[in-house]
């Protein structure tokens, strides 16, 4: 038993010490960024405002978000355990951390990249992705770090691993709920701000995009870096943890007796932050295009990754392990890690097709364009149907294949691979909203046009990059939420065995409360994003209405003669999307809690609800992240000067699409990601206090 503690310590040790390297790498990043120029003081102006308004809008959030998490503490405090508690805690806190610095480099990056731009692509293309990499090396490494010390920490203090374990599961809901909010509140801010923006500015003023007269600019960048930036880092850095912890609860409930179980989603975690490390340098020394040197980044991770999974997984399993009385080889083990592997690159590749200027279905929806704001609302919605299809196929074959090596451990295996990758495709999507806030700069700052041509490349295929993300995201989750299902099968089957009671549970698709639980967890991702959806809908309005209101007010504006007032857009939807995050961020809880406080429902109308909450979230999220992401380059497309170009009807059709895409791509969809998760986990920590 000594021996294996040993190991077990050892091995989360390495994985420690991996993410460390990551940080300090992260570090040097930084201050390669900071070393450029941030250009001149119109540029360092501009820069600075977007900064203070982000700023605000993060210290109003968390003190939102802040008494919402004290009342949950106590309640885990109380109903739960202290450790269970104090990993609320630190969930919570590292979520918001990664969230908050992600996008403080972002506002540091996104002059600099636009200065950039002014000498070379190669060169504006370098500063914008080494920006994005601070996030992806710091989600993955806070995130290793967290778990990796509180489950030591827990199990040496307390002297009970299975308590350590199980500890995990509150910093799991921490990490999830915060992201949820961030998701929810980042996102209704800079859509809200985007749509308000667009409708006035471009619609019925004829302004161009990022256009200084335009009141809502400034808000619009404060809302690429609050939703894009430090929503989305805190969405993939709860994603990240909840894989690996959702792992760890499998290894430690279905084979309980090898540590090695244990220790090898950390491992794995590990050494991806070499491969991530490795595709940074990648995108820095390669003269490739954007859109080829970000992929090759992303293939050149995996690479490593696939290479060096091999001597850890037969280090860690000599002789194999026996999961279910099956015994399964280390190279089983190693299959299941390589499906993780492929799915990511598959679930790049498909999403890149479905929203990149370069394939038939973005230029389907400009071409519909050409016709009306009508036939370009329908292509796109289209598009993102046909969009989930392989997606879910190739999770259906990911979730066969590393079933078939390992079982339900070989699936969270092939979940933690996945996410694994996580440093490297986080860099892709903060690469988005830097090259985004570039170009606004660029504009702003009366930069040649030159530049802003730079910028706009750039922003199409960080766009392209955004959508990939998403995509990676909502993929993960569905394979993850699986994993937590078994958890929370495994959970209850444990529970019951320790008071006594006879475990009769199979939810089988006979039973009508499996079917009503089923119709219930389908039924939440509709209301959730439909709450998410009207929440943008009436920040967005009241940004409209500001707007109209000052442009009226002073006719000088649009001539250049008056100056804005940026602060009252600004005001604006920083209080709507606070207020607005609030419902539809606690609805998942309320729904699970609803369902097990109802005796008649109880655990198996529960499981059901998981599983409910699964199939249509994964189906909805793809839809609407994809369709977002294809009308937003449609719109890039056509303003590359095709089919007619700025201007043009088709240019004012695709701005509509676009409009109603950012919603879908950038609130509601993504954050049916963390949703999923938050029902699984509250599922799972509920079992000992209501069943």
């Amino acid at each position: 038993m000594t021996l294996a503690l040993s190991i077990l310590d050892t091995g989360v040790a390495l994985s420690m010490l991996l993410a460390a390297g990551g940080l300090v790498f992260a570090f040097f990043l930084i201050k390669a960024v900071i070393s450029r120029s941030p250009g001149n003081e119109r540029m360092r102006e501009i820069a600075g405002a977007v900064e203070e308004g982000a700023k605000a809008y993060l210290r109003r959030q968390v003190v939102t978000i802040s008494a919402i998490a004290a009342v949950i503490f106590i309640l885990l405090f109380i109903f739960k355990d202290a450790p269970t508690a104090l990993g609320f805690v630190i969930g919570a806190f590292c979520s918001l951390a990664a969230g908050y610095i992600g996008m403080r480099i972002a506002v540091l990056a996104n002059v600099r990249t636009a200065q950039a731009a002014s000498s070379s692509r190669t060169t504006a293309l370098r500063v914008a992705f080494n920006g994005g990499a601070v996030t992806g090396l710091l989600v993955v490494g806070l995130a290793l770090l967290s778990v990796g010390i509180f489950y030591t920490l827990t199990g040496r203090i307390t002297g009970n691993h299975d308590l350590a374990v199980r500890s995990l599961i509150g910093l799991a809901l921490g990490s999830s709920l915060i992201s949820v909010f961030a998701r929810l509140g980042g996102g209704i801010y800079t859509k809200a701000a985007d749509v308000g923006a667009d409708l006035v500015g471009k619609i019925e003023s004829n302004l161009e995009e990022d256009d200084p007269r335009n009141p809502a600019t400034i808000a619009d960048n404060v809302g690429d870096n609050v939703g894009d930036c430090a929503g989305m880092a805190a969405d993939v850095f709860e994603t990240y943890a909840v894989s690996l912890i959702g792992a760890i609860l499998v290894g430690a409930l279905t084979i309980a007796s090898d540590p090695a179980a244990i220790i090898y989603p950390f491992v794995l975690g590990g050494i991806s932050v070499l491969g991530a490390i490795i595709g940074i340098i990648f995108v820095n020394v390669t003269d490739a295009k954007p859109g080829p040197a970000l992929m090759g980044a992303v293939g050149a991770s995996a690479l490593c990754s696939a290479i060096l999974f091999w001597p850890a997984t037969h280090m860690l399993f000599p002789n194999g392990i026996v999961t279910n009385g099956i015994s399964r080889s280390a190279n089983a083990l190693y299959f299941a890690a390589l499906v993780g592997l492929l799915m990511t690159g598959i679930v790049v590749l498909i999403t890149n097709y479905y929203t990149s200027t370069a394939y038939r279905p973005v230029r389907k929806i400009a071409k519909a364009s050409e016709t009306g704001h009508a036939t370009n609302i329908i292509a796109g919605l289209a598009i993102g149907q046909h969009a989930t299809a392989l997606p879910v196929a190739f999770i259906g074959l990911s979730i066969l294949f590393s079933y078939h090596f390992a079982g339900l451990y070989g699936i969270a295996i092939a979940v933690m691979s996945m996410l694994s990758m996580a440093g490297i495709i986080i860099s892709l999507d903060a690469f988005g909203p830097i090259t985004d806030n570039a170009g606004g700069i660029a504009v702003m700052s009366n930069l040649p046009q030159k530049v802003r041509d730079t910028t706009d490349e750039l922003d199409a295929v960080g766009n392209t990059m955004k959508a990939v993300t998403k995509g990676y995201a909502i993929a993960s989750a569905g394979l993850a939420a699986l994993v937590l299902f078994g958890s929370y099968v495994e959970e209850l089957r444990a529970h019951f065995a320790a008071t006594g009671r006879a475990y009769s549970y199979d939810f089988s698709l006979n039973d009508p409360k499996v079917i009503i639980g089923l119709f219930i967890g389908g039924l939440l991702p509709f209301i959730f994003t439909a709450f998410s959806m009207d929440a943008v809908g009436k920040a967005a309005g009241a940004v409209v209405r500001e707007v109209r209101r000052q442009l009226a007010a002073k006719p000088g504006i649009l001539r250049g003669e008056d100056k804005p007032d940026y602060g009252t857009c600004v005001d604006i939807v920083t209080k709507a999307a606070l207020r607005e995050m609030i419902i539809p961020a606690l609805l998942p809880v309320a729904f699970v809690v609803a369902v097990a406080i109802i005796k008649p429902l109880g655990p198996v109308v529960l499981g059901g609800l998981l599983v409910g909450t699964i199939v249509t979230g994964l189906f909805v999220a793809i839809a609407m992240t994809s369709s977002g992401g294809a009308w937003d380059n449609a719109k890039k497309y056509i303003e590359e000067g095709n089919l007619g170009g700025k201007g043009s009807f088709a240019h004012a059709a695709s701005v509509t699409g676009d409009t109603v895409g950012d919603p879908y791509k950038d609130t509601a969809g993504p954050a049916i990601n963390p949703m999923i998760k938050v029902v699984n986990i509250v599922a799972i920590l509920i079992i000992p206090v209501l069943f």
